[in-house]
């Protein structure tokens, strides 16, 4: 065995930099929170290639004593502590001493800095670690710091970096913490010389609130302030029509400083709960201000966790605070009743609502009527494909297996080529007996006693193989509007949609930038022309960015098929009509797996005969 030696400070800067600097983001974070503690009143943010080339930020800070220089690029060297005793009372949003040591290690690194007694300031210059001597030079009052070719000397964790598109939507993420964090700040960013945000110093939040996420969401923020036991909350939550399908839009700061906690998470969702759909999330903007010594924010490298010395005190405060809230304002009448979301047989309704959806479907069930034609085939009846999307000569052809995508095609798992015939509960060509049971299940006659399926689990799982045979043959009928719609998002939204915009075409959706973060949708699929067009992008956006890491091209068309196939089903409340339901029957057995949704949910329970005796009292 070797034997123990002392690591070089190279060795130990590099290690400290794989904790805490994992991409350009990350370097983003950190220099931004320097020159907050700072006092900066202005900071410039510059990025080119997603912060793979250049990261340069400037602000009008109070600038470095010369005599410094050499200690901003040396591990655990700080001005914001002195003693073990200040790690638990933390009044900066940095303290460790170890990010710009760091930063110098992996990258081509400068450094200019003045105060404003100094005449001239100092530069400072480190390439992969290997330092050159601080030299005077003029600049204005402030600091600014140059990082080129981020891991430049560790080509492996430069390999590691995603496309310029993703990484930049990391940085825009950090960048959007920062500044709701500091509203009084004046704030840039650009990107490859192109102004993403231009945030002026405001003394309302709501102002910055609106600029990053549109008026349509302002609207609709509600006021929450309270203050117990030396604690404040403040800030805004969303009305429960504004959700997201990920937790992505709850943001939550403490003592200025965003942070990650289970706990406080949890009391959100009771706040909320009955307020929003199942797997739906809410979307807040809220403020901790506690003190310092009574939270410990030195229990992860990135400063993102933290440990309070009362959580239960924080948890029923934020419980409270938004029940008391929700139950003094009218949220019934500006609930979300349009149908858009998963599982909307979940939403409540008011009567004038319910009455509205009523004279829909009634025209909705007119076009189906009229739309309605024998089968050359079968002689049955079918729904239009906007419906029930095979068709005659579809169902002809699937029957024969002439259609039938190859597994290889396809994630593994999902695809199953052969049924157990002894799950057929009917065969084709038979007629079952079948009636609908609150609009929402379907009681079949089976040949062993009787199944109560699920009306939009069966039709969505339809709808699911439909798309996807569609999809792989890049045959996706999609309708282009005469006007294109706008939908603002933020800047790193807007950035991964675009990166995805030819994935997204494969679907039907024409996507392309309109500026900042804003995005024109210009053609939909022709299965979806009842959906909240809108809500969809808005959801597409959660998918693609809702495991933090980018997934594989499969997985994403596997979480869109999954999504698109949810919208386009029917839904529990749709009254259906005896050929209708004969027609979503009867393409039960054609599917792949007939017996559970895409999500994996059953579409049906079977109850026996030998059950039903049993129940009873036939045994004898």
């Amino acid at each position: 065995m070797s034997r123990i030696q002392q690591l070089t400070p190279a060795v130990v800067n590099k290690i400290a930099a794989g904790e805490v600097i994992e991409r350009p983001a990350s370097v983003v974070k950190e220099m931004l929170e320097n020159s907050v503690d700072a006092l900066a009143t202005r900071i410039e943010v510059e990025v080119a290639a997603g912060g793979s080339e250049l990261i340069r930020i400037t602000d009008d800070g109070e600038g470095i004593h010369p005599d410094d220089a050499l200690l901003t690029i040396s591990s655990h060297a700080t001005s914001k502590i002195r003693s073990a005793e200040d790690l638990f009372s933390v009044h900066t949003m940095g303290f460790r001493g170890e990010a710009l040591a760091s930063i110098a290690e992996v990258s081509q690194f400068s450094l200019r800095s003045r105060q404003a007694e100094n005449p001239r300031g100092f530069e400072l210059e480190v390439n992969g670690g290997q330092l050159s001597e601080p030299k005077p030079c003029g600049c204005p009052v402030g600091t600014t710091i140059e990082v080129r070719n981020l891991f430049c000397n560790t080509p492996v964790r430069r390999k590691f970096l995603k496309t310029p598109a993703t990484e930049m939507g990391h940085i825009t993420e950090q960048f959007t913490r920062i500044a709701l964090a500091n509203s009084r700040l004046h704030l840039s960013l650009r990107h490859n010389r192109k102004v993403i945000y231009d945030l002026p110093a405001t003394e309302k939040m709501i102002d910055r609130l609106e600029l990053f996420y549109g008026a349509e969401l302002a609207e609709k923020l509600i006021w929450v302030e309270s203050e117990q036991e030396g604690v404040r909350l403040w800030g805004y939550v969303a009305h429960p029509s504004q959700n997201k399908s990920t937790a992505k839009g709850q943001y939550l700061f403490l003592n200025g400083r965003w942070i990650q906690d289970r706990s406080l998470n949890h009391a959100l969702r009771e706040a909320y709960r009955g307020l929003l759909m199942v797997g739906r999330y809410p979307i807040t903007f809220l403020f901790l201000e506690v003190p310092a010594e009574s939270v410990d924010v030195n229990v992860h490298p990135t400063k993102s966790e933290v440990r309070f010395r009362d959580s239960q005190i924080l948890y029923r405060q934020l419980l409270s605070t938004l029940r008391k809230k929700f139950l003094s304002v009218d949220l019934d009448g500006r609930l979300n009743v349009e149908g858009d979301g998963p599982r909307e047989e979940a939403q409540a309704a008011t009567p004038e609502v319910r009455a509205e959806a009523q004279r829909d479907l009634v025209a909705w069930a007119g076009e189906q009527v009229a739309a309605w034609k024998p089968s050359e085939s079968t002689g049955t009846w079918e729904l239009p494909p906007r419906s029930i999307p095979l068709s005659a000569a579809e169902i002809e052809e699937r029957a024969s297996g002439a259609s039938e995508t190859p597994a290889a095609d396809f994630p593994a798992g999902e695809m199953q080529t052969q049924q157990d015939a002894a799950h057929h509960d009917f065969h084709a060509g038979e007629r079952p007996r079948a009636m609908q049971v609150h609009d929402c299940y379907l009681v079949v006659e089976t040949e062993e006693g009787i199944a109560v399926i699920d009306q939009h689990a069966l039709h969505e799982r339809i709808m699911y193989e439909h798309l996807r045979g569609r999809v792989l043959a890049d045959d996706v009928e999609s309708q282009r509007l005469l006007l294109p719609e706008t939908i603002e998002l933020s800047a790193g939204e807007a950035g991964l949609l675009l990166e995805n915009a030819e994935l997204l075409g494969q679907f039907g959706l024409g996507i392309e930038g309109f500026g900042g973060g804003t995005v024109l949708l210009t053609r939909y699929p022709v299965m979806l022309s009842r959906a909240n067009l809108r809500q969809l992008i808005l959801d597409v956006v959660d998918q693609l960015s809702g495991s933090g890491e980018k997934p594989t091209r499969r997985d994403l068309i596997d979480e869109l098929l999954h999504m698109m196939s949810c919208k386009a089903a029917i839904k529990a409340g749709h009254r259906l009509s005896p050929e209708e339901i004969d027609s979503l029957l009867e393409q039960r057995h054609l599917v792949d797996d007939a017996h559970h949704c895409p999500h994996g949910r059953p579409t049906a329970l079977v109850l026996s005969r030998a059950q039903l005796d049993r129940q009873f009292g036939r045994l004898g």
